[in-house]
């Protein structure tokens, strides 16, 4: 096997001339747009709760379970990874990202069982998170407990 003699300017430019170009801005802006609109759609239904008379910590809770409810609709019809292609981070990361994982490997693997392919699945993605988040969470509340005397 022969070697290609390349110098590193030649790559750089071979790389550069094969990436498609960023558009950090863009992509940023959709982000912005998009959490900002799944944010702006949160405080709109707690308004709504409280219109309605449910207490400031009720409405959260309903506030919540709508949000993921309608992400974990989104994604049974396969629509939440179209958001996604589109705005990125901007859908991933509120609470309808978290409860997209739940519900894209539950789907996913419903065909194998109720219990080996959904159940066991369903945190193959969010597993690690809650579990790290868990620990992260004790391991503040220790050094909290500890420096707060």
């Amino acid at each position: 096997m022969s070697k290609i003699d390349t110098s590193k300017s030649e790559y750089a430019m071979l790389v550069k001339s094969v990436s498609p170009n960023s558009r950090l801005g863009l992509n940023c802006i959709k982000a912005f747009a998009v959490g900002g609109g799944i944010c702006v759609l949160g405080q709109a239904l707690y308004a709504l709760y409280g219109y309605f008379g449910a207490s400031l910590e009720n409405a959260s809770m309903y506030t919540a379970i709508t949000l993921v409810a309608i992400a974990v609709i989104l994604t049974g019809f396969g629509k939440f990874d179209d958001i996604v292609k589109f705005c990125g981070a901007g859908a991933s990361v509120p609470i309808t990202g978290f409860a997209n994982a739940v519900a894209a490997p539950a789907i996913e693997f419903k065909k194998e069982g109720w219990i080996l392919g959904m159940a066991a699945k369903m945190f193959i993605i969010a597993g690690p998170v809650i579990v790290y988040g868990t620990l992260a969470s004790v391991i503040v509340g220790v050094i909290y407990f500890f420096f707060s005397r």
